[in-house]
């Protein structure tokens, strides 16, 4: 009789392994150094860990089922009749009211609906498409780092530079040894989603005649939104941790009362110092629409000081206007 060519040996080896991988509690791959040693704490971590686990699988089930559903409506190619019905009221209540504007096109409401809506339809099928691949991919990197161990590893590399290149020890310089972690969280958050977001600029966007960024303006706005993560996330991490550890019992009081201030702040400098490092801004010349946006913003009781026109084409060629400002300084960029 012939010898079986399956080794069983290292079936049931496998078996083994994969039951005592399924039993609960489970534990990472890799532990942090210098955690506690209570076991009661450490079976409560490993459970936590299941159950972290778990619930990141069902948010990504059912986001995953809603876009299904979001999926089936941009697959349908037949305009929908409820709405077709809804603006054709709208295009003949513009025919009696008023005459046709100059520039103005001479097709209906209804005409410039029915011809953009396959391309709308595709190119929310290839958005949503891609956003379901995305998302698993992100389900997928999270629980990998969760039963890896990852985020222990990163901290522990971090205290590692610490008290390599500044002599920082983790019970002594903690806050400085979480910018260390932070900022290597924030480099493998980089590195992770940069394909997505090349693919969904470069390729999608620019498939259907939206994108007019260049790869040198991409990677400046990257560079530039790390600078700025570094400049003003990191002190505000820095003094967000102060604040907990100087807190006491009340540590939460005095947190809310600083994100306020941050806050506001924020509110404060985004439009005239952040925003422009992006894009450029020029007031808006005098002229008809400018005196119609005033008109509006008066009757709403809207305090606009300032119009501009923002040089957003230089990125998309996606209609894009925002309302921006704090407090009675209110400002619109079209």
């Amino acid at each position: 009789m012939s010898k079986c060519p399956v080794d069983h040996t290292k079936i049931t080896a496998a078996v083994t392994n994969m039951n005592k991988f399924l039993e609960l509690p489970w534990k990472p791959l890799y532990s942090q150094s210098g955690g506690s040693s209570s076991s009661n704490d450490s079976t409560l971590a490993y459970w936590s860990l299941a159950a972290t686990v778990a619930f990141t699988v069902a948010v990504y089930a059912f986001e995953g089922h809603l876009d299904t559903r979001q999926k089936a409506a941009y697959q349908k190619t037949s305009f929908p009749k409820e709405l077709e019905a809804t603006v054709s009221k709208i295009d003949a209540e513009r025919e009696k009211s008023t005459e046709k504007k100059e520039g103005e096109s001479s097709k209906s409401l209804l005409e410039q609906l029915q011809d953009k809506f396959k391309s709308s339809q595709t190119y929310g099928l290839d958005k949503i498409n891609f956003g379901m691949f995305a998302s698993t991919y992100d389900t997928f990197e999270s629980v990998a780092f969760l039963l890896l161990g990852f985020l222990p590893y990163l901290w522990d590399k971090s205290v590692e530079l610490g008290a390599a290149y500044f002599n920082w020890t983790a019970s002594d310089d903690e806050i400085k040894i979480s910018l260390i972690f932070l900022g290597l969280v924030t480099v493998v958050g980089t590195i992770t989603s940069l394909p997505f977001e090349l693919y969904s600029t470069f390729n999608i966007e620019k498939k259907h005649g939206f994108n007019k960024q260049t790869l040198g303006l991409f990677f400046t706005d990257k560079i530039k939104s790390l600078f700025l993560t570094g400049l003003i996330g990191g002190p505000f991490i820095a003094l967000l941790l102060k604040i907990i550890k100087m807190g006491g019992d009340y540590f939460y009081i005095y947190v809310w009362a600083f994100m306020f201030l941050f806050s506001a702040f924020m509110m404060t400098i985004v439009p005239v110092v952040i925003m422009p490092l992006f894009n450029k801004y020029e007031p808006l010349p005098d002229g008809d629409l400018k005196t119609r946006i005033y008109q509006l913003a008066d009757r709403l009781s809207y305090p606009l000081k300032k119009l501009f026109v923002m040089d957003g084409s230089k990125r998309s060629s996606h209609s894009n206007a925002f309302m921006f400002g704090f407090g009675s300084n209110k400002r619109i960029g079209p």
